[in-house]
């Protein structure tokens, strides 16, 4: 049976708390391991998308852009409201004396099967596809990025494993073997792929901001030309054989004397323009000298059509670039975890490559409970799949914790995860949102205050460094003592000089 306009308003706003209640429970639950967490962050992200449609649809409800809401409020509050109301029953009494056998679920079955997913999750349950390489978001599967990257013309033939660890070094590649076709399109699957991975395993990031933040930093560095790869050079003109000393010359009339052609040859390379008379060509060429090419006017440079579209081409290349810096930057963890699943993957030998083989055959046969190992320590597991060995757990100190109030009080196992954090993203961040750079000097700071007093520090001995005026600028009277500045007015002052 059709429903009316405020029964559809009601149902909306039922549904609307059943989806707030249901994803303040998803985000409230704990998961118990990686898996659980994808899968719960993307019921979330289904919830959140059902969610803003129920939004939606009331609001344009509440427009009322046709009319009906209106009418229908009408009826039902108009002079015939009675019998408006017993129409309505009359109608609601024959559909369903015509559909007796329909049985309609109510809202809350729903939700209370999904309260039961959540609670009682099943391992076998995939929200999201991710291949074998990857884990199910563990790890990078950057294999075809890497074919591609390999055949490039003019990129250096690597290993794979080497490959993962500076597959984002991209302003070492050369600059001028960078606008051709096989290398955009190597950046745009790479940046593809990335993206897709960072959707897979963090679907409610708000990528629209993120995206919107990456450009305007890559604008403010490449308006300035300090973008990674991409540094302009200011003295590159002058490296042409066509450029002109002027330092010989006075004026644009010794310039003049130099011919047409000469001045003209001198002003393209300098990427000037170069048409007009002999005078204005030689004030043109004259009024460069001693100045930085980046401080003339713009107006004063020739409108060349093939440098704008190269220049337009470089652009797009470093704007591709920035984003796979970006990314790169935020899959830190997962990078990091591929790099040593690679290496242990490439350590295994032949036999122990079979028996894997077999065991996946026979763990196939078993039931779930038998593929669960018995940790009763809660021991990392190695690359089999069981406990490390006891004395290997305190060998490397994976029974302590460290813990870092720059990180927001994350907590790292073992001495080594905790070294590594200090250059990782997180703990950059931190310092970044403390106004503090992220050097040397605070390596092993882990409190905020320590920071904040030890940048105090800092900043107290290089103003010790500065040039004081008043107590080391020197002058010298007219019987030849040199004194300070301020005694020196002091005398000034009193006459004495």
């Amino acid at each position: 049976m059709a429903a009316t306009i405020i029964e559809e308003q009601r149902q909306c706003h039922e549904e609307l708390e059943r989806l707030q209640d249901a994803l303040v429970a998803e985000k409230l639950h704990k998961t118990s391991s990686h898996r659980e967490h994808i899968n719960s962050e993307h019921r979330a992200y289904l919830l959140y998308e059902r969610l803003q449609q129920c939004t939606e649809k009331l609001i344009n409800n509440y427009e009322d852009n046709d009319g009906i809401r209106k009418r229908e409020i009408d009826q039902i509050g108009g002079p015939n409201e009675f019998q408006e109301f017993y129409n309505r029953l009359r109608k609601l009494k024959d559909y369903h004396k015509k559909h007796s056998n329909e049985i309609a679920a109510p809202m809350v079955m729903e939700f209370l099967e999904l309260k039961n997913i959540r609670e009682n999750p099943d391992e076998n349950e995939e929200m999201v596809e991710f291949s074998d390489e990857e884990g199910y978001g563990k790890y990078l599967d950057l294999h075809e990025c890497y074919e591609q990257f390999v055949n490039l013309k003019h990129a250096t033939k690597i290993e794979y494993l080497t490959y993962l660890t500076s597959f984002d070094r991209l302003f070492e590649f050369p600059k001028d073997k960078k606008l051709n076709a096989d290398y955009k399109k190597y950046l745009m699957s790479l940046q593809d792929y990335l993206v897709g991975f960072l959707h897979r395993i963090n679907p409610l990031m708000n990528f629209d901001a993120e995206t919107e933040r990456i450009l305007e930093d890559f604008e403010e560095k490449w308006a300035t030309g300090t973008f990674p790869g991409w540094a302009r050079d200011p003295t590159s003109a002058m490296k042409s054989g066509n450029v002109l000393d002027l330092t010989p010359f006075d004026s644009a009339e010794e310039l003049a004397s130099l011919g047409l052609d000469r001045l003209k040859t001198a002003l393209q390379a300098l990427n000037l323009k170069c048409g007009g008379t002999l005078e204005q060509r030689a004030i043109r060429l004259y009024s460069t000298k001693g100045r930085d090419l980046n401080d003339l006017d713009p107006s004063a440079y020739a409108k060349n059509k093939k440098s704008r579209d190269e220049g337009q081409k470089q652009k797009e290349v470093a704007q591709l670039e920035t984003f796979i810096y970006h990314y790169t930057e935020l899959l830190s963890e997962q990078r990091t975890a591929t790099r040593e699943n690679v290496e242990r993957r490439q350590a295994r030998t032949a036999d122990e490559v079979d028996d894997d083989d077999v065991d996946d055959v026979d763990d196939n046969d078993d039931d779930d409970e038998e593929l669960v190992p018995y940790n009763p320590k809660n021991l990392p597991l190695g690359w089999d799949g069981k406990p490390i060995p006891y004395w290997l757990y305190k060998l490397h100190g994976l029974n302590l914790y460290f813990n870092c109030e720059i990180c927001g009080n994350f907590k790292y196992r073992g001495p080594k995860a905790f070294q590594r954090h200090f250059a990782e993203w997180r703990h950059a961040h931190g310092m970044r949102c403390l106004g503090i750079p992220n050097t040397a000097h605070f390596a092993n700071v882990t409190l905020i205050e320590d920071a904040r007093a030890l940048w105090e520090k800092i900043k107290a001995e290089k103003n010790k460094d500065k040039f004081q005026k008043e107590t080391e600028e020197e002058f010298e009277d007219s019987h030849g003592n040199v004194v300070s500045r301020k005694v020196y007015n002091d005398l000034k002052r009193q006459g004495l000089l």
